[in-house]
């Protein structure tokens, strides 16, 4: 069993879906402190030949919250964030499915932050043709006091996996003799360079949201191509 485990993230970049694509278990976590200036709620977008930033606006609270106790900001304009994406990506070539899935992750009327990402996050998947199953941290019978590489041997463990693939970003954090004690094989994704046509516009602009991915790409190519260009190491 191939286990991923990560934060949710709203509509991040392909990364984040070649490790989805990449496991046969993926569990998101919910009972985790929300991280501030991170990418949780926010990414990036094409805005004309340069990038733009496009973020969910969070309810006031405390920074030491888990992120399933963070809520929406109640004036959250759904509508205004949607024409944020229909003004970017007008014109690109899969813009019609592409918006209607926007539409459905982003009009949805959830305030729970960690609700509202994971819905988009299944979603998303469901669009590509990813067939991974995804379980809510909360829900695997792991040790949750434990932090770190514990935490993350103790998920593993519950869910009997034999491979835990990380992000490239967890090289320094994790030790594959501590993995491999525990009878776990421990890799690491790293997305290599994907490139594609955006309205024909020089230089490429890289590492967007999936959103840019998809306007520019139909999901079976997402789906059999470039969500298979990675390494692990």
């Amino acid at each position: 069993m191939k286990v991923g485990i990560m934060q949710p993230y709203f509509l991040p970049y392909i990364g984040y879906f070649q490790l989805i694509a990449a496991v046969d278990l993926f569990v998101v976590y919910d009972n985790i402190k929300y991280t501030k200036k991170g990418w949780i709620n926010r990414n990036r977008l094409l805005q004309g030949d340069t990038d733009g930033i496009f973020s969910l606006p969070l309810k006031k609270d405390s920074d030491a919250l888990d992120v399933v106790e963070r809520e929406l900001a109640a004036d959250f304009n759904r509508q205004k964030l949607l024409n944020q994406f229909i003004g970017a990506y007008r014109g690109a070539p899969y813009f019609e499915p592409c918006i209607e899935l926007l539409r459905s992750l982003v009009m949805n009327e959830e305030a729970n932050l960690f609700r509202y990402l994971h819905a988009s996050i299944v979603q998303t998947c469901k669009y590509l043709g990813i067939s991974t199953r995804i379980e809510i941290s909360s829900d695997v019978p792991a040790d949750h006091a434990q932090k770190g590489e514990d935490r993350v041997l103790s998920i593993c463990a519950a869910c009997q996996a034999d491979t835990y693939i990380n992000t490239i970003g967890g090289l320094e954090l994790y030790s594959r003799e501590r993995f491999a004690r525990e009878g776990i094989v421990l890799q690491f994704i790293r997305s290599l360079p994907v490139e594609y046509r955006q309205f024909g516009k020089a230089p490429f602009v890289p590492w967007l949201s999936m959103v840019d991915v998809m306007m520019f790409n139909p999901a079976d190519e997402i789906r059999d191509s470039l969500l298979t260009k990675f390494e692990l190491v």
